[in-house]
């Protein structure tokens, strides 16, 4: 059985390990370097004031993280408040299991409990694993930025992908804290 529960500072372990065979062989990620348990320590602990970080485990094995979703501010103005970033990554033995699109439907139902009216996620191109997922949970092709990550010696497009979580009211209401709202799991 799964379980899925708000990822701690104590997950930045699973949560770097996960991610860093990410940074080091794929463009799917344009970090270049694998952040520390320190700096996902950080990032984790950062966010979830507001934005869920969420992990999925075996209830045999509580303790170890399969893979990870997380949400961020989309961009640093404040009209852009109603709208987040959205990210998964699965860890490498665990993948093609369907972690990813479990991930995500909690993530986007608890994003959407939370107040938040759209998802964007900027997946580097070429890439149809991670095009199949997003859209396998509703999030439509919204455009592409040409040419804007270098990695491994060469050029990546990034495609934007976008999902409404709820409609555009003329006044929204501020999104509610994480802590506040917890993990929502529809399943």
């Amino acid at each position: 059985m799964l379980q899925l529960r708000a990822a701690t500072p104590d997950d930045a372990e699973d949560i770097a390990g996960i991610y860093a065979p990410y940074v080091v062989t794929s463009a799917v990620t344009f970090e270049t370097t694998p952040p520390t348990t320190k700096e996902m320590r950080k990032r984790i602990a950062d966010g979830l004031e507001l934005y869920p970080w969420i992990v999925i485990c075996d209830d045999e094995v509580p303790d170890v993280v399969l893979g990870f979703a997380y949400a961020t501010a989309f961009r640093p103005r404040p009209a852009y408040r109603f709208t987040v970033s959205t990210a998964v990554y699965i860890a490498g033995q665990s993948h093609r299991q369907g972690l990813g699109h479990i991930l995500y439907e909690c993530l986007l139902e608890t994003l959407h409990e939370q107040g938040f009216v759209n998802a964007i996620a900027a997946i580097p191109l070429p890439n149809e694993i991670g095009i199949d997922l997003h859209e396998s949970v509703g999030f439509q092709r919204a455009g592409v930025y040409r040419q804007v990550g270098f990695k491994f010696g060469e050029w990546h497009d990034v495609g934007l992908w976008q999902k409404t979580l709820a409609s555009a009211a003329d006044v929204p209401e501020e999104p509610k804290p994480f802590p506040q709202v917890g993990v929502i799991n529809n399943r």
